[in-house]
């Protein structure tokens, strides 16, 4: 019975995923055409339905982690959160948000259950705007980030490149910057780099450049669940990176063999669920793993009397 259980524990409790706000953004945005960026940015008229802007919530015995931090209320509430001038007239082109006084991401994660102050670990997928709303809302944790990607800040024009300095290294914040290390994982092929967030295998942060050249994903992994890739802006349709389209923002090189890296990873593990940032269907594809975890942690419990 004892050796029974031991198979049955997994450092994974739950998995599960809130949303601060909405988005709307370009079609060209969300899969690439032969348009140069610049040129659909400015002129295209045709906006997505309202996509959803997703924080990632898992329990891990280690402590509560969310995967990206959302986006900010403030962008639509205060006039200055965005740059003036033909930088601002970009933001304005690149998105329209919908977030309501509930979206804030202390909202919603109280809606879910969870003190806001009880998050242990925060990984961030990369630094653009909707993806770091919520730090100023996390000062009691740790802050991680790929250190590739925290380097970006430094180059020039970061304004034009989506990073808003001012609303990422904010006081009082813990930022610790990963380097990904030698893996020899077959599970991890074809990736060979990555990085073991708590040591158990449980949650590997893996490097998926393209849309920004630190971007990263996190694999979730454990007994009674398929694995969860959480991927970021890699993609904005799970569907899409399957059939090897990329977006349209980003290194359009790297996107592709990201992408190609990615359905590779998915060979090595079957039912590999996709979680981008902005999929509609990504809600509904980790329904049934929330489930199957729950009915996993009633087995243990029941076993365990």
């Amino acid at each position: 019975m004892r050796d029974e259980m031991a198979n049955m524990m997994s450092p994974i409790k739950h998995v599960s995923v809130v949303s601060t706000g909405t988005v709307a953004i370009h079609p060209e945005h969300v899969a690439a055409t032969r348009k140069p960026m610049y040129w659909w940015l400015f002129t295209s008229r045709r906006w997505t339905p309202p996509l959803p802007i997703n924080v990632y919530v898992i329990e891990h015995e280690d402590g509560l982690v969310l995967f990206d931090a959302g986006q900010d209320r403030a962008s639509v509430t205060d006039p200055g959160y965005f740059p003036g001038g033909i930088t601002g007239v970009m933001y304005d082109r690149l998105a329209r948000f919908d977030i309501g006084p509930a979206d804030t991401l202390t909202a919603r994660l109280a809606a879910g259950g969870y003190d806001i102050a009880d998050v242990h670990t925060v990984v961030i997928s990369h630094l653009h705007q909707d993806h770091i709303g919520g730090l100023r809302e996390l000062t009691g944790a740790e802050i991680v980030v790929s250190g590739k990607e925290w380097q970006t800040l430094d180059g020039a024009l970061p304004e034009l490149r989506g990073l808003l300095r001012s609303h990422i290294d904010l006081p009082g914040l813990r930022w610790r910057r990963i380097e990904f290390g030698d893996v020899q994982d077959p599970g991890l092929a074809p990736f060979t780099t990555g990085h073991d967030l708590f040591g158990d295998g449980s949650l590997v942060l893996l490097p998926t450049p393209g849309h920004t050249p630190g971007s990263l994903s996190l694999l979730v992994r454990g007994p009674g669940h398929p694995p969860l890739l959480m991927v970021g802006d890699l993609t904005y349709d799970a569907h899409l990176l399957q059939e090897g389209h990329t977006p349209g923002v980003g290194e359009r090189r790297q996107l592709a063999d990201t992408t190609k890296a990615i359905n590779s990873l998915r060979e090595h593990n079957p039912g590999l669920v996709i979680l981008p940032a902005h999929d509609p269907g990504a809600a509904a594809r980790l329904a049934p793993v929330t489930t199957a975890l729950a009915g996993r942690r009633q087995a243990v419990a029941h076993a365990s009397r």
